[in-house]
């Protein structure tokens, strides 16, 4: 699934060739993804300038004037700038033909992404109006996690992957960052001290803003704008390496399952 390093490395990849253009029409070919698609309101953007796009958790905002486009990759989406005559591959959903030839291409194998649109502020969208914190941002800080996580009894990376609580940090960024931090992935939030919360908190901001700068993680199905696959999963200290050593003490990495979802983490290292 595309995570916020995916979606961020998406919007870096479109930016720049797409906000200044002209929208000039849309090319539908599946009346529903995840939600139908809302074409009429789409349709009467035509002939307007995207004036930017922006990243609210793994939305993508495509602002107009009269309007935004929220777009979200969901399992297997992709976005893809292409020539207008480049041949149609399978699951190629929608196109959004903009000025100068620019194509933007929705990918989606699985069908469960989103392409919605929203006259208001997108920011009091039901989808988005809930979102805790960007990771990433200021106030997402040691104190604010301290404070939202007392008498929490849920375990810690369950937590910080509710996006109620913070957005983005998805199962391969948690384990990553709570290996960094040295925090096991089953302790509960509300038993961790400040300063160790601070510490979680310096982690997944490194974590995310590496990926991000490396081009997202490529696991199974994402590819950024051009096509090209991230690199960051090269890097991975636990994920995915069950049984493999420890790049610190030597220990096997352990693998359990948290909430359905595969927790990898270092029995030595981490506590």
């Amino acid at each position: 699934m595309p995570e916020l390093p995916e979606v961020e490395t998406t919007r870096r990849g479109l930016s720049p060739h797409l906000v200044g253009r002209k929208l000039i029409n849309f090319t539908f070919r599946r009346a529903q993804l995840r939600w139908p698609i809302p074409t009429e309101q789409l349709q009467a953007l035509e002939g307007e300038t995207l004036l930017d796009i922006e990243r609210r958790a793994k939305y993508l905002l495509f602002r107009f004037q009269s309007g935004t486009i929220i777009g979200h990759l969901g399992m297997s989406g992709s976005m893809r700038i292409v020539s207008g005559a480049t041949p149609v591959k399978k699951h190629d959903h929608v196109d959004f033909g903009f000025s100068d030839d620019k194509t933007l291409r929705y990918h989606d194998p699985r069908r469960f992404g989103a392409i919605l649109f929203t006259g208001d502020c997108p920011e009091l969208h039901p989808l988005i109006a809930s979102l805790g914190p960007e990771p990433l941002a200021e106030s997402f800080n040691q104190d604010y996690l301290f404070d939202i996580s007392r008498k929490r009894s849920t375990n810690i990376k369950t937590f910080i992957m509710n996006s109620a609580m913070v957005v983005g940090v998805g199962n391969i960024y948690a384990s990553e960052a709570l290996f960094m931090a040295g925090i096991r992935p089953t302790t509960a939030a509300g038993k961790i001290s400040r300063e160790r919360l601070g510490r979680l908190v310096a982690s997944i901001k490194q974590v995310l803003a590496q990926s991000i700068e490396q081009g997202g993680t490529t696991l199974r199905d994402f590819v950024n704008s051009d096509g090209a696959p991230g690199y960051f999963k090269q890097q991975l200290a636990v994920y995915g390496k069950a049984t493999q050593k420890c790049s610190h003490c030597q220990a096997p990495i352990k693998v359990i399952k948290q909430s359905g979802r595969a927790t990898y983490f270092c029995p030595l290292c981490q506590r």
